[in-house]
């Protein structure tokens, strides 16, 4: 067929975002109101410095502010999450980098299913978080075969998505007609159930080991458990959350403010307390669906990396013995003391390779090749204006983050690291190929910005 006629990937991931969450504000409506919220903070913000509305709408940012940027499911097995990558693909969504959660007493490992490149990003950012259950982790040898048991027996994928699916594979893409099928029937595997597949009984046992075994376990399918949408003010929404009824974590994850972002801050309104049906009809409840914010910062190298987990450390370090009460305030200032070590000058970051950007030729800087006055290195020419570099927006996820929104959202009983360590080599063999080095597709899209600006030029930019 002719490959004109398919849709591009980007579009169809594009719909299935919206369509996402129309249905998960359908499904959850205080959702609808964190979205409202967000949307009102971010005008503000951009009513307030019209200097970055500029800059968003030069980037191509402005119009996509309002998208969601990414949602979160936890699957049950190997064979579950080798189809999932599969129907990601066929919305091009690669899987980047991998999350090892047991460390932070989160018995999963962790991708994120997102596009790779940047012209992808720009026409639709959104990504999955998508956690495999470790099995092994179930301390009690009798519930860890029945879990087993129980994730075997179900299929979380419709027949008609798995048959589309095969047939973007065969063909290379899906017609406009193809996709409307696949964005619908790919949706059901993310809606909410509230019909449990096991007994009450069997759900407190899954319930009493971790309430994320329980949630993946005891449902029929992979319910989205949250959806983000992007702020430019994380402090704004969090502080603003209770007046809108929703019950805001306690802190924010992630990094502390900063004049100039790095990485990632998140936070969310508590996971709800929903009205469920265990086997036999046996009513009760169940907590998992909730509503998240996001900031996103530059991205850093890993140097850039290495100097946050140590500073993140630090903080974590001098809040030890700290109430429960108090720990929210005391850790907020540790962070912020401790981040004082942490450049805030993007240029000082970049001289210091501490983040990764991009680089493009100015006017000045073709005017400058014509005439023969160009600066004579890369310094030079940054100091005249005849080169501009701006940092890359950080698309991935921090797995410390990750697994304090994932606690916070689970109630009382989470627990310390696990004794296993991590298990990239299993989750690589379960997805069936490697996972995606974020860091190298960062490192490639600034080489690559700087060879094109050393081309024009005329002059070696290394």
């Amino acid at each position: 067929m002719n490959q004109n006629a398919f849709v591009s990937p980007d579009a169809i991931r594009a719909r299935f975002s919206l369509a996402m969450s129309a249905m998960y504000q359908s499904e959850v409506p205080l959702y609808g109101e964190l979205l409202d919220l967000v949307g009102r903070i971010n005008r503000e913000v951009l009513a307030a410095e019209p200097a970055l509305a500029e800059t968003l709408r030069e980037n191509g940012e402005l119009a996509r502010l309002a998208e969601e940027r990414h949602g979160a499911i936890r699957l049950g097995s190997a064979a579950e999450l080798a189809t999932m990558a599969r129907l990601f693909a066929v919305m091009g969504m690669q899987p980047v980098a991998y999350y090892d959660l047991s460390c932070a007493g989160v018995p999963v490992h962790a991708t994120a299913f997102r596009a790779v490149d940047e012209a992808s990003l720009a026409h639709s950012p959104f990504r999955v978080f998508t956690s495999l259950l470790r099995l092994e982790l179930i301390d009690d040898p009798a519930l860890r075969a029945q879990a087993a048991e129980i994730l075997a027996g179900r299929q979380i994928f419709t027949r008609q998505a798995l048959l589309l699916i095969e047939q973007c594979e065969r063909a290379g893409g899906l017609t406009e007609e193809q996709a409307g099928v696949f964005i619908r029937e790919a949706l059901q595997t993310f809606r909410w159930h509230r019909q449990a597949r096991v007994s009450a009984k069997a759900y407190q046992q899954l319930h009493e080991q971790h309430r994320l075994i329980a949630d993946v376990v005891a449902f029929p399918n992979p319910h989205i458990n949250h959806l983000t949408p992007c702020t430019l003010d994380i402090d704004a929404v969090q502080a603003a959350m209770p007046a809108r009824g929703m019950a805001a974590k306690e802190l924010v994850e992630g990094p502390p403010a900063r004049r100039c972002p790095i990485l990632l801050r998140q936070t969310s309104f508590k996971a709800l307390d929903e009205a469920v049906q265990f086997a036999c009809g046996t009513p009760g409840s169940h907590s998992a669906r909730f509503g998240e914010v996001e900031q996103r910062g530059a991205a850093l190298t890993a140097r850039g990396r290495a100097l946050y987990d140590q500073l993140l450390a630090a903080a974590r370090e001098r809040c030890q013995g700290v109430p429960a009460a108090d720990y929210p305030q005391a850790y907020a200032q540790a962070l912020v003391a401790c981040f004082a070590d942490f450049p805030d000058d993007y240029d000082q970051l970049r001289r210091e390779g501490l983040v990764f950007g991009r680089y493009r030729v100015t006017e000045e800087g073709r005017a400058a090749r014509r005439e023969g006055c160009l600066a004579r290195d890369r310094e030079a020419l940054l100091a005249a204006g005849q080169l501009h570099w701006e940092p890359q927006r950080y698309e991935d996820f921090l797995p410390v983050s990750a697994a304090g929104i994932f606690q916070s959202n689970l109630g009382g009983n989470t627990r310390g690291a696990y004794d296993q360590s991590a298990n990239r080599a299993e989750f690589e063999r379960a997805l069936g190929r490697p996972v995606l080095d974020e860091l190298a597709l960062y490192a490639r899209v600034q080489n690559v910005s700087l060879q094109a600006c050393a081309q024009e030029l005329g002059m070696p930019l290394a």
